[in-house]
């Protein structure tokens, strides 16, 4: 088994050290480490998980628990680009299924999926709190509101 000191790089190492400093306990830290892990690697593996929440002083599981319930923590590869859908009623009410039906049918890829060069992976979330700007998107971490079929369009082919 590695241990956290071998499997995470130095400034990994020293940046989760300086999150855990912040708080009480180092667990405090979990989220704020899984999400510093995530934008350098892509996504937490079962690797990652485990060597931070040693370095955390916690269980795996305890950590797993943390980065399953909250959904922004990606426990799977995605592609360089995730767009996140807003499940929310509103969303719902204002378009977001016709969305969801032009998405699937541009990028070739169901809710869950990243399409085949890796580029997009199509995710739906409960709610990003735009319910006044519905029907809205997240592409990596940037809010889109009042979201049309030509805006939606003009965000893909836009994307490097």
């Amino acid at each position: 088994m590695l241990t956290a000191e071998e499997f995470l790089s130095g400034a990994e190492q020293a940046e989760i050290a300086g999150l855990a400093a912040d708080v009480p306990i180092p667990s405090a830290a979990a989220i704020d480490v899984l999400l510093m892990l995530q934008r350098r690697r892509g996504y937490i593996s079962d690797d990652v998980l485990a060597a931070a929440a040693r370095a955390l002083a916690m269980p795996a599981a305890a950590l797993d628990e943390v980065a399953t319930f909250y959904n922004l923590i990606f426990r799977q590869p995605v592609g360089r680009h995730v767009l996140k859908l807003c499940d929310s009623a509103m969303c719902w009410m204002l378009g977001r299924d016709a969305l969801a039906s032009q998405l699937r049918a541009r990028l070739g890829i169901a809710a869950g999926e990243t399409t085949a060069d890796g580029k997009f992976t199509l995710l739906p979330i409960v709610c990003l709190g735009a319910c006044d700007r519905a029907p809205a998107l997240m592409m990596d971490d940037v809010l889109h509101g009042d979201v049309t079929a030509a805006t939606l369009d003009a965000l893909i082919e836009s994307t490097p």
